[in-house]
């Protein structure tokens, strides 16, 4: 008989030891992917889990599998990131659903985000929502979600 032992799946506030984690993880996605991994340096993490807002992540097992910032003072979702091996778990839904209860708590104020366009995340976006508003100036698409749309949604869940 064969011992099969249950990975543990924990999601939790994001943590500033956290950060070295959260940033393997983002530089580990095959989409959305930095052009210049020096745009985003640990000092920005810390900047969004102290003054600008909150974050979450999910480990399984000791490893962080995805995490998700919201910025409360810039009204945006900052990250919302997968390591690969994690991907098509739920583990994306939960965070977005952690994040998104949490913020439409602080505020009212309709929240927006940008992702790239014809990716896997701008379909995860439309299905969870959002509605997209326009194009950024670098092509992005970028996305919307009001606090009624929000409580509309999950209460349809």
């Amino acid at each position: 008989m064969t011992n099969t032992k249950e990975t543990k799946i924990v999601f939790r506030q994001a943590l500033l030891n956290d950060i070295p984690a959260l940033h393997v993880v983002r530089m580990s996605v095959k989409e959305n992917a930095l052009s210049n991994p020096d745009l985003v340096k640990p000092a920005d993490y810390e900047e969004f889990l102290l003054r600008k807002g909150r974050g979450w992540l999910c480990e399984v097992g000791n490893e962080v599998a995805g995490f998700a910032i919201v910025d409360i003072v810039g009204n945006n979702v900052w990250a919302l990131f997968l390591h690969p091996d994690h991907e098509r778990k739920g583990i994306g839904k939960r965070l977005h659903a952690d994040m998104m209860d949490w913020y439409f708590v602080q505020t009212t104020a309709p929240i927006w985000l940008s992702t790239a366009p014809g990716t896997r995340a701008e379909s995860f976006y439309r299905k969870a929502g959002w509605t997209a508003t326009g194009f950024t100036k670098s092509g992005e698409v970028k996305f919307e979600m009001t606090a009624d749309s929000w409580q509309r949604r999950s209460l349809c869940e």
